[in-house]
């Protein structure tokens, strides 16, 4: 079985332009996912954050439920002192005692309404939860129907496109193996320098297909010769004649 060093250089160079254009045909595929797979895992992250929501509105209820029990036991606890000390008046032996006994039961009365004061607003708070969980439910319910839509959206965009992908990794995968580490090390580096992904590209009107800048005759001389790697001496693309990029095709 052949190694990487028993390949030419036009061999090594064919195999990277190969890998180039299969690296291509795979980012056409991403695209036309754009950017579904972002905007389900948004949709999905917005939904348990919505959950969280409603589960924080239904520890918040049990909460003041609770206060609102404690101040339903506090305020029947003043009512039957109330009761309590006015069965007492009915045995008081003089004023000042009477007045005593009076005092205290005006401390329980406002006891009474103050506790009625904090169930009336606490109520007014379990209203107010009521409404934002149903609210939020809403927005769950939108949300999930986004979720849906995108999700087969992308689905189908998968099984459309999930074979060829897969054939394309395959053809990536035996280009590689023509190819040196250094070379795919380069070759690797150059492309995620460039939006278009563009590591290997052709001269096109005697200038580098990559950025365009013109490409001296004897450097084009050099690179029809396949005898070694040149790369853009502007962009540091890795360049190759259009007779090889012409024979290059990917299926």
């Amino acid at each position: 079985m052949a190694t990487v060093k028993d390949f030419s250089v036009e061999e090594k160079l064919s195999a990277v332009l190969t890998l180039q254009k299969i690296d291509s045909k795979i980012d056409e595929i991403r695209t036309l996912k754009g950017e579904l797979p972002i905007e389900v895992k948004d949709l999905e992250d917005e939904i348990e954050g919505l959950n969280t929501r409603i589960q924080n509105i239904n520890t918040e209820e049990d909460t003041i439920n609770k206060f609102i029990a404690a101040k339903g036991d506090a305020k029947k606890d003043a009512q039957a002192l109330i009761k309590k000390y006015e069965k007492q008046q009915d045995n008081v032996k003089n004023n000042r005692e009477f007045e005593a006994i009076n005092k205290e039961m005006e401390m329980q009365e406002l006891e009474v309404k103050l506790n009625e004061k904090h169930i009336k607003d606490a109520q007014t708070e379990l209203r107010d939860r009521a409404a934002l969980r149903t609210k939020t439910e809403e927005k769950i319910a939108e949300v999930e129907d986004a979720l849906k839509a995108k999700k087969a959206e992308l689905e189908k965009i998968i099984k459309e496109t999930e074979k060829e992908e897969k054939d394309l990794s395959a053809k990536s995968e035996q280009a590689k193996a023509k190819v040196d580490e250094r070379l795919i090390a380069a070759y690797d580096r150059i492309r995620s320098s460039y939006k278009n992904g563009l590591a290997v590209v052709p001269i096109v009107r005697d200038s580098c297909g990559g950025c365009f800048n013109v490409i001296p005759p004897q450097r084009q001389s050099e690179i029809r010769q396949h005898k070694k790697i040149i790369v853009c001496e502007h962009c540091g693309r890795i360049l190759v004649d259009n007779d090889l990029n012409d024979s290059v095709k990917i299926k």
